[in-house]
């Protein structure tokens, strides 16, 4: 049996709907039951739950033989980094009532091997630390680039202004990465369960681009995140501050193993297009 949480995201329902493909077990949380309805119909067992709760993550993570890991996004919670540390405690202490778990790949980010000075990616180098003091636990983190699906949210600006706003360098090489190579990276990996230890591996996504190669515009950090909150916004801003002095990046150099598929053209054409096509509709 597999948990698989965040499993009705972007990256965990990859994951899920792929180990459901290989005929494996799998369990899946959410608050409402209707977020599940396509899982539980591939076959999916569903707990119904807050994951931040002791119970539910106890429950969530009983009798299981490996789980995938995240910390969902919470971008209106008043004490962001609160939330976090209270998260990756539940998590921690969930693993160790369940000792019968070996195998936990994590979603991590670039950066998280740095102890501050990284925004919310410093909530990542927590949780990878706590798995550290799990015994015999064996851990994967993956630490991924600069999410595609990042840029969806500068689809009605697009409509609205022919260009986009973001806070990074325009001229900053970023690795940007699909969420379904992410997906598909982890499911491999919990297929495989060959990773002893707790290990990292960074996702460098396809290729390297700048913003400018990307995006035709950069303006200040504060304009992006106008519609977080006052806390989180801050981290994010420390966040961008981080990659554009290069605090933040990757540390293995590109490779096979690292280099994941899918093109920014790719992802353009297939994802982001619709998503712009209808925010046109909606203006």
């Amino acid at each position: 049996m597999y948990l698989i949480t965040g499993a009705t995201g972007n990256t965990g329902s990859v994951i899920a709907k792929g180990l459901l493909k290989q005929g494996k077990k799998v369990r899946v949380v959410a608050r409402k039951q209707e977020k599940l309805k396509e899982l539980e119909g591939l076959g999916a067992e569903t707990l119904l739950g807050d994951i931040t709760s002791e119970d539910t993550a106890n429950k969530a993570f009983a009798g299981i033989e490996a789980a995938y890991v995240m910390i969902p996004p919470a971008m209106t919670a008043p004490d962001f980094r609160d939330y976090q540390k209270k998260l990756t405690e539940v998590y921690g202490s969930a693993l160790e009532a369940n000792s019968w778990v070996k195998h936990v790949v994590v979603l991590s980010s670039f950066g998280a091997d740095k102890d501050a000075k990284t925004g919310p990616i410093l909530g990542l180098h927590f949780l990878e630390e706590r798995l550290k003091q799990i015994k015999p636990l064996n851990s994967l983190s993956l630490r991924a680039g600069y999410f595609m699906e990042n840029t969806l949210g500068q689809a009605g600006a697009i409509h609205q202004m022919g260009a986009v706003v973001g806070p990074l360098k325009p001229d900053l090489k970023i690795p940007l990465i699909a969420s379904i190579d992410i997906g598909n990276a982890a499911l491999n990996a919990l297929l495989q369960l060959n990773f002893t230890g707790h290990q990292t591996h960074d996702l460098q996504g396809q290729r390297d681009l700048t913003y400018l190669e990307s995006q035709p515009s950069s303006v200040p950090p504060s304009a992006n995140l106008i519609s977080n909150t006052q806390n989180v916004a801050a981290l994010m801003a420390e966040m961008v501050d981080a990659q554009n002095v290069g605090h933040v990046r990757s540390l293995e150099p590109r490779s096979a193993s690292n280099t994941t598929p899918t093109p920014f053209e790719q992802f353009v054409a297939e994802t982001f297009v619709p998503v712009y096509k209808a925010s046109s509709k909606d203006a």
